[in-house]
């Protein structure tokens, strides 16, 4: 019987050093040897600070050739999503995408409904950073929004400059 019990505690003491030692690797049994590859990131702007993030797949098939990221029709069918802004025609130097929300956040997805800005031909663009500049933009009449009916998968990766 005792034999049984110090078997079973050096089955057990193996199996938590090998995935001690997968954990220690970098890699998790579960989802493969780990690696490192360049992709390139994008910057954008969440609540006036500097985020980054990556572009992986887009659900118009237009766009995923212009931007070379993945097509994928089922993630346009995802509803609720946050937003992302992106900014077209005339913009203010140095406009970037600005995100509806972060990581941390309940509202948080890496999915993202493309949201379209244009500025009045009366307005002077400033650079939006928020999604609360945003509709304080509109509410003067500066700014008009539209839906894309476009969800593209833009995970942020990093929060801060």
């Amino acid at each position: 019987m005792s034999g049984k019990i110090l078997l079973g505690a050096g089955a057990t003491a193996v199996a938590a050093l090998v995935a001690a030692t997968a954990y220690a690797g970098g890699g998790t049994m579960a989802m493969g040897p780990a690696s490192k590859m360049l992709r390139p990131a994008f910057h954008g702007y969440y609540d006036g600070h500097t985020v980054t993030y990556l572009n992986t797949d887009v659900s118009s098939k237009v766009e995923a050739k212009a931007m070379h990221v993945n097509y994928s029709a089922s993630i346009g069918k995802v509803k609720g999503l946050p937003e992302i802004y992106l900014v077209t025609g005339r913009a203010a130097h140095g406009q970037l995408a600005v995100f509806g929300s972060e990581p941390g956040e309940p509202s948080y997805s890496p999915l993202w409904s493309e949201t379209l800005l244009s500025w009045k031909a009366s307005a002077a663009p400033v650079v939006i950073k928020s999604d609360t500049q945003v509709d304080a933009l509109e509410k003067q009449g500066k700014l008009t929004e539209r839906d894309a009916h476009v969800v593209l998968n833009c995970p942020i990766v990093k929060v801060g400059s």
